[in-house]
């Protein structure tokens, strides 16, 4: 017992000092649990087949799925003309959102749903997404005491009551004083969040390369590009665009073609996106994105019976700008140079066959400090010019590894994962929904829930691939909770966890009510700190129910207590799930749970030893 104790004590004095990465410490205090024989394998590995890491693998899937169709960055549009981007404002609308989804769903599930919403709302309010997500994961837990399936802890006072032959509690029985742990909690953390992480200046760094949506506004491409239609009786029907030869003709580039497709793709896809190649056909009924001068795609529409479109016609849902036509997550823009020794270098673009080698359109070309956009055919290339191009990411990607005669500006297939996929965005929310559907009605158990919805998202295309899956992972915060896991069952199976259990309530009750409240609630949450708060309400639970019983008081108060204290834990990372998840994309250290979560875990104390025995009397 006394190793176990003092490897805890190490393993929190090493979490302190930061100068081990705290994966790095939980694989450690494993280790030693292992080697001195305090667990057998089976156990010391157990954290890792926990249902408690599975669900966070996929949940983690569940977020990047959000995230990469751009469903974050819509909601959190609409939470920001809500809002707007006060921080005060922000951090009040998120709590409550995020206590508002943790009363009926765990609170891993609510925090995993939120956080790239969150990351997407900080990003665009110009505020540290450290700001707002150590409050989103401490919402969470508050969240679950509002009802009876709110947190685990909740489920086990109900089963101790009622195999004791208690009243059994309602759906809202938590509710009362939950709303007064809620205010309580919403109001620290908004005196709190002084500790928080700041935004600091000069932390943008410059980077080399800019991005795609940077290229096409400084291009001003969006004032060169037009849309026009392919009628029925078009000399270009059923030619391919080799044929037309008609960047000679019209000194104008098609560089896209968009055709709808049949009524039986489109819960999936409704439009086909092709980059304009020599061998693409053209039929009846395309849209083809023209970039060149007004007048000479004015000129072209008329010679060739094309039909021009203005913005209100949409031939796929709108998206944020005209920007998406040149930048989608198939299609993306790229600066490039051609190498001194290039085959292509001082020859016109007409005569560099660059779209017949590489599938990619040359749209612009950066000369000094000119850009060059028309009549790009006869603009002869150099080595000291920079070249804009279009065309699939693939290709770019195939482009960037060939540098005999070209050279890619930046990393376009980092760039590629940056662009959402906007259209994708209904089947992710349709996800998320089932997900949060069958974890409120427990159909299935919670860790199939979030295992279903992890497969879906890369089935149905929400995330782009497996490999995109396992990047969307933290595996840091996964190897923290997995390697302590098993530091709560040595807690457990070596008696130190019923030693402080029973000698802090115990000892306590000759002091009247309150002092026993008291040291039930303080005793639950100091245990919380390295047990989960499922065991520490299985342990505390009956020992808070026997004692209030020889001392002929009711014992739902004591219960309550222990289900709330296990379950408002914030003052170290690995205690919960959501604290941990949140550690690395918030860039939170050890001291900021020490600074914000401890504070609030005594202040929540303090309120509610005073408040749960005006709800229910001793």
């Amino acid at each position: 017992m006394w190793v176990t104790l003092c490897l805890l004590a190490l393993a929190s004095a090493l979490f302190i000092s930061g100068k081990v990465r705290s994966d790095m410490v939980a694989i450690g205090v494993l280790i030693v649990l292992l080697v001195t024989g305090i667990l057998t394998p089976p156990e010391a590995l157990s954290g890792f087949s926990s249902t408690v890491v599975i669900m966070m693998i996929g949940l983690f899937v569940v977020g990047g799925g959000i995230f990469q169709t751009g469903l974050a960055r819509m909601t959190s549009n609409k939470l920001l003309q809500l809002a707007g981007t006060n921080e005060t404002s922000l951090l009040i609308m998120v709590m409550l959102v995020t206590v508002v989804l943790g009363a009926f769903v765990s609170n891993t599930g609510t925090v995993a749903v939120l956080m790239p919403i969150v990351i997407s709302l900080a990003m665009k309010a110009g505020t540290h997404p450290g700001r707002l997500l150590m409050p989103v994961a401490f919402a969470s837990s508050l969240g679950g005491t509002l009802t009876l399936i709110g947190t685990p802890p909740n489920l086990i006072i109900q089963d101790t009551l009622t195999g004791s032959g208690f009243e059994k509690l309602s759906f809202f029985s938590f509710a009362p004083v939950g709303l007064v742990c809620i205010g309580t909690g919403i109001a620290a953390l908004l005196w709190l969040r002084r500790f928080l992480p700041q935004n600091e200046e000069g932390s943008k760094q410059e980077t080399d390369s800019l991005s795609s949506h940077e290229l096409v506004r400084r291009y001003q491409m969006i004032h060169n590009l037009f849309r026009v239609q392919v009628n029925a009786d078009s000399p270009l029907v059923v030619k391919k665009l080799s044929e037309l030869e008609i960047p000679a003709r019209f000194e104008v580039n098609v560089i896209e073609i968009r055709r709808k497709l049949s009524l039986k793709n489109q819960f999936l896809k409704t439009v086909d996106q092709e980059v304009a190649g020599p061998g693409t056909v053209v039929q009846e009924g395309d849209i083809l994105y023209v970039y060149g001068p007004y007048t000479e795609v004015r000129r072209f529409a008329e010679a060739c019976n094309l039909t021009m479109l203005d913005r209100q016609v949409e031939e796929r849902p709108p998206q944020d700008s005209t920007e998406a036509s040149y930048v989608t997550d198939a299609v993306g823009v790229a600066e490039l140079m051609l190498t001194p020794y290039s085959r292509i270098n001082n020859l016109p673009v007409s005569r560099s066959r660059f779209r017949e080698k590489y599938r990619v359109n040359i749209v612009g070309i950066k000369r000094k400090e000119q850009y060059l956009l028309h009549n790009l055919k006869d603009i002869t290339m150099r080595d000291d010019d920079i070249i804009l191009i279009q065309g699939k990411w693939k290709d770019i990607e195939l482009l960037a590894s060939d540098q005999e005669d070209v050279v890619v500006i930046g990393q376009p297939m980092e760039e590629s994962r940056k662009v959402t996929m906007d259209r994708k965005a209904p089947i992710a929310a349709g996800v998320m929904l089932l997900m949060i559907i069958l974890l409120v009605t427990e159909l299935v158990p919670a860790v199939a829930a979030v295992m279903i919805s992890a497969c879906l998202m890369v089935l149905l295309g929400c995330v782009r691939n497996m490999e995109e899956a396992y990047k969307t992972v933290n595996w840091g915060s996964v190897v923290l909770i997995g390697g302590m896991i098993p530091m709560s069952i040595a807690i457990e199976k070596t008696g130190a966890a019923g030693l402080l259990s029973e000698g802090l309530v115990g000892s306590l009750g000759s002091y009247g009510p309150m002092a026993l409240l008291a040291g039930t609630y303080f005793a639950t949450s100091a245990m919380t700190l390295f047990l989960s708060n499922t065991t520490c309400a299985v342990l505390l639970a009956p020992i808070a129910l026997s004692t209030a019983v020889r001392m002929e008081l009711s014992p739902y108060p004591f219960l309550f207590a222990v289900a709330i204290g296990a379950g408002m834990c914030f003052a170290v990372p690995f205690s919960t799930p959501p604290n941990a998840m949140v550690m690395a994309a918030g860039r939170y250290k050890f001291m900021h749970y020490l600074k914000v979560g401890l504070p609030l875990q005594l202040i929540i104390g303090i309120v509610m030893v005073m408040a749960i025995p005006l709800f229910w009397p001793f």
